[in-house]
Order: structure tokens, then C-alpha cells, then sequence
């Protein structure tokens, strides 16, 4: 009998502590934040999400409405007001505690400690969005277009609280604007930042539209008052110029140059060269062929990673997901752990839906020093042998530019759409050359080599527009970055 009555004491005991625990654990579930999006920093998700998902499921699935498609109505109001507004109007700043919150660090650091560079471009592409709605108001929709430069200024080599700027700095009326953003290490109370604390700097092109008909709609132009903001207003057209003759000049509607086709013509004499018996000249063990750098991956978009409207993916989650490729694609090429240079201009083409499968292809399209010398060397020699470059080079650095193209395809794989080409640069602790073998790969080395052209020369541009004789970056810098 005692035995019995311990055993339902204990039952008792057991079962009002499961229930106490159960309760306490449904509390908790409900104390979660709201409006929680996977690794972007809660003050940039307010107007991300605003509504849960299955709420605007249930209203899609009522109204009969599929919101991801174009509609005859428009739903931007004709009248709106589209009056110059001041560049500070749209300034925005945002404080990431990293040094006071470890656990907030648990999203920024990777396993070796060092910032997690794809989850700060989640949070600029946020940043971008909260600056581009204060500058258009909430009766469009806007997007991101492009990403035109995303460059290191400072190497980051402590953990600290960052603050994250920026505003609209370039907005002529139409439905595109420029945001500029920069990431520095957050001042102290009253004080402002330094140059020297600027760790990044970036621009991120939006476009407006329509809700319903997703065409694009006027937007109110930039107002300049200063000196600055005539600088950066004229950047930003110099940059909106250069991107357009950069369309003409694609090498979709253009042939190589000379000089890229004598490049082009010395690297496939090599080729043969490598694979004819007679000759004693064979690959060397740093010259990769493009083929082999190939990486992929595969994922199904869920809703946490959608955009203010619900049913797109916001361009920040593919920013992430991109640069997380091209680290992996540079790393297993060199054999080496990659530091990040830059995010060379990408292009956002098509909106990637919740519910779709993202597709993205990895591929070293270019290292420099490249494989081959200029035409100029070229044409200095007889034997075309020696128009290559030394490849027991003593050189222990190299660029590469790793270029991600993406594609979406609905879940019955009956659409294929691409969503846009992203082109990252790491350097790297060693000596190694790609080498393309067919015509799409020579069309690859191109591209990306006039990519690293127009980047070096803009770099040097603006260098003497600012009277800064910078150093070259090297890589020898101690960086806690990915």
C-alpha cells in the first residue's frame, strides 16, 4: 500500500511538473519576437516583414489573387507627391552591438571567430530598403537592381559594435536611385566617425514599382545643398553613365577586341602545347582548367527569407548565399583560406519567388596576374611560347574573381528564369592561373577581365578625385573576415 501510494505521489509530482513545464515553454514560445528573420538584425526587419506568413497565405488563397503576378490595375497612386527631397531625409543609422551582446555575435562570427561578411550584406541590403522606402514613401514597391561595389576600406582586426549608414544619393526623377552605405566601427557618443574606422563601403541601385502592374513609377528627385552632395550626386551619375555604356559594349552585342583575341589565340597555342606528345612543355601544376572549379548548389526558398511584400525573396538573403558559394569555390581552388576584396557590380534580373528552387553556379572566371601578357608583350616576341607569363612565378598572391550565376525555377521545373550574375574578388596565399579551354570559358575570361580592368581604374579614380595616394592591398593584412 505505501509502495502504491509513492508510486501516484510521484505521478502526481511528475505530471504537475510536465504540465508546469509545458506551460512554461508555451510562454516562452510566445515571448519570441516578432517579426524574427533569419540573421538580419532586428531593427532592419520592421519594414521587412509585417505580416506572418500565414496570414498573407490565408488573404492569397481568399482574395484568389497570386500578388507575384502582373495585374492591369495599378495601385500607385497617380497624384502622388514627387517633390525634390533632401538627401539627409532618407539617412538612416543602425548600431549592431556585437561587443556588448555575445550572444548577438553567435550570427556574425564564424567558426574561427572572424565576422561573417555574408550576414553584414544581408543587413546593408536591409538598410537599403528602410532608406529607399523613406525616400519614396509606402505606396511602391522597390527592389534591388544591383549591386555596384562592395569594397573593404579598413580591415576589421577586433570585435566591436558597428554602425551601419547610409542614404539616397542619387535620384534624378525616374524610378531608379542610388543608396550609399558605409560600415564603421560605431563612434562614441557624440562624436563622429573617422576615415580610418570605415571597414566598408558600398552602393546598392533600386528601382520603384508599381504593386500590382510592376512597372516602373516616377520617384521624387534628389535635392543637393552642399558641396559633398554635389560629389556624391555626380558619382552617381557617373556610375548610372558608365552602366549604360557598359551595356552597349556586352560582349552579347560585341566581338573580343584585338587585344582580347590575341590574348584569347595565345592561350589556346599553350593548350596545344600542354597535350602535344612531342612537345616537353606540360601543364604545370598552378594552371587550373576552368572546367574543374565548378561548384554548385541547390535550395527551396522558404518564407523567412522573404521581402517586405511576402512573396519574393529579398535580395540580401541572395547576397548571403552567393558570397557563402564564391568563398567555398575560392577556397577549394587555391587550397587556401580566401580574403575578401570586393563585390564587383552584380545585377539582381528576375525576383525569386517564396516556394521556388534557387539554383547557383560558382566559377573561377579570372586570376591575376593572369595566365597571358598583353598583346603589347605579344608582339615584342617571335616565338608565342614566351608571350605567357612565367608560371614558377615567385609571386604569393593572387586575385580571383569568382563569378555566380543564378537561376530560379518553379517546383514542377516547368520555368526556368535567370536571377542575376554576382562577381566577387578574393585574394589568395598563392601562385595559380585558370586557364579556359572552350569558347563560353574564353567568353567568361573576357568579361571578367574587363571587370577587374574597369574596378582598377575606377579605384584609381577616385583615389585622385580624393587626393589619396592609397597602397595597393596586398592581402598581408590580418583580417577578422571571412
Amino acid at each position: 500500500m505505501r509502495s502504491s501510494r509513492c508510486l501516484r505521489l510521484f505521478e502526481n509530482i511528475y505530471a504537475s511538473r510536465w504540465i508546469t513545464s509545458s506551460r512554461i515553454t508555451t510562454r516562452e514560445l510566445h515571448k519570441t519576437a516578432v517579426r524574427q528573420t533569419d540573421g538580419v538584425y532586428t531593427a532592419l526587419t520592421e519594414m521587412r516583414v509585417k505580416t506572418p506568413w500565414i496570414e498573407a497565405l490565408r488573404k492569397q488563397q481568399k482574395d484568389g489573387i497570386d500578388p507575384r503576378k502582373k495585374s492591369d490595375q495599378h495601385a500607385t497612386p497617380s497624384d502622388r507627391d514627387l517633390t525634390p527631397k533632401k538627401m539627409s531625409d532618407s539617412y538612416h543609422r543602425v548600431v549592431i552591438p556585437l561587443a556588448q551582446d555575445p550572444w548577438l555575435n553567435d550570427n556574425y562570427l564564424n567558426a574561427n571567430g572572424h565576422i561573417r561578411l555574408g550576414t553584414i550584406f544581408m543587413d546593408l541590403d536591409a538598410l537599403s530598403g528602410v532608406i529607399a522606402y523613406k525616400h519614396t514613401g509606402e505606396s511602391v514597391t522597390t527592389v534591388t537592381a544591383a549591386v555596384d561595389r562592395i569594397t573593404i576600406n579598413h580591415p576589421l582586426k577586433e570585435i566591436c559594435d558597428l554602425e551601419l549608414s547610409g542614404q539616397v544619393t542619387f535620384a534624378t526623377g525616374r524610378s531608379s536611385m542610388e543608396i550609399s552605405l558605409q560600415v564603421a566601427k560605431a563612434p562614441k557618443e557624440g562624436s563622429q566617425v573617422q576615415k580610418e574606422d570605415v571597414l566598408m563601403t558600398c552602393a546598392f541601385t533600386m528601382v520603384s514599382l508599381d504593386p500590382s502592374t510592376k512597372k516602373s513609377v516616377k520617384i521624387s528627385p534628389v535635392l543637393v545643398e552642399s558641396e559633398e552632395e554635389r560629389r556624391l550626386f555626380a558619382l552617381g551619375e557617373k556610375n548610372s553613365n558608365a552602366k549604360k555604356a557598359l551595356a552597349k559594349t556586352a560582349l552579347r552585342k560585341q566581338t573580343p577586341n584585338d587585344e582580347e583575341s590575341d590574348l584569347i589565340h595565345a592561350m589556346w597555342l599553350r593548350q596545344l602545347e600542354y597535350h602535344d606528345p612531342n612537345n616537353p612543355i606540360r601543364k604545370p601544376d598552378n594552371v587550373v582548367y576552368m572546367e574543374s572549379t565548378r561548384m554548385h548548389s541547390s535550395q527551396i526558398m522558404q518564407p523567412q527569407y522573404r521581402n517586405r511584400h511576402n512573396f519574393m525573396i529579398f535580395g540580401g538573403f541572395l547576397l548571403k548565399q552567393t558570397f557563402e558559394l564564391a568563398f567555398c569555390c575560392a577556397a577549394a581552388f587555391s587550397h587556401s583560406r580566401p580574403t575578401f576584396v570586393s563585390l564587383d557590380p552584380s545585377t539582381f534580373e528576375n525576383p525569386v519567388p517564396v516556394g521556388s528552387v534557387l539554383y547557383l553556379t560558382a566559377t573561377v572566371a579570372y586570376t591575376d596576374p593572369p595566365l597571358v601578357t598583353t598583346p603589347d608583350d605579344v608582339h615584342r616576341t617571335s616565338d608565342v611560347g614566351s608571350n605567357l607569363q612565367d608560371e614558377a612565378s615567385d609571386s604569393n598572391y593572387t586575385r580571383v574573381q569568382i563569378r555566380i550565376d543564378s537561376k530560379v525555377r518553379n517546383i514542377e521545373h516547368g520555368e526556368t528564369k535567370p536571377t542575376g550574375q554576382f562577381n566577387y574578388t578574393f585574394l589568395v596565399a598563392q601562385d595559380i592561373k585558370i586557364m579556359p579551354k572552350t569558347y563560353s570559358e574564353f567568353m567568361i575570361w573576357v568579361d571578367a577581365k574587363r571587370r577587374a580592368e574597369r574596378v582598377s581604374a575606377s579605384i584609381r579614380g577616385m583615389e585622385a578625385s580624393d587626393g589619396r595616394a592609397q597602397a595597393p592591398d596586398d592581402g598581408k593584412i590580418d583580417r577578422i573576415t571571412e
